[in-house]
């Protein structure tokens, strides 16, 4: 498999005319993004879709391997969506690697409010890929 990056990536990409364009701090351990969902985000009314929310965990956990040298595509991911996240609160997405093997590496991501809740949280894995130009 090879990885390339066109800049059409729904949650990063800045060529992508209905992404999020999000951008993302890298601390040379950590990654973490922040988002404001709008209406357009929704399911029911007012209260954000959990496949956006699902989408974001995802996104920071891959995005950590890159930044870390590792690219890699989610094999595995176990989401708990643990409170609903009304459109208009800000939410801070972050991960962390939490094991690194041969071939997959396990990682931690969680969608905090600026109060300090947990709106959800996800355990992934991923596969290492070695052929990529990112």
């Amino acid at each position: 498999m090879e990885l390339s990056d066109d800049g059409y990536c729904f949650v990063c990409g800045p060529k992508n005319p209905v992404g999020l364009k999000l951008d993302f701090q890298f601390d040379g351990k950590t990654i973490s993004t922040e988002f404001v969902p709008l209406r357009e985000h929704q399911g029911y009314m007012n209260i954000v879709h959990g496949g956006i929310i699902s989408t974001l965990l995802d996104e920071v956990m891959v995005k950590l391997a890159i930044e870390m040298g590792m690219p890699a595509v989610t094999a595995q991911m176990d989401i708990r969506l643990k409170k609903a996240l009304n459109t208009g609160v800000k939410i801070t997405v972050s991960a962390e690697i939490t094991k690194d093997s041969k071939k997959i590496i396990e990682a931690y991501a969680k969608a905090v409010t600026d109060d300090g809740v947990i709106v959800a949280d996800a355990k992934g894995k991923l596969m290492k890929i070695t052929n990529h130009k990112l």
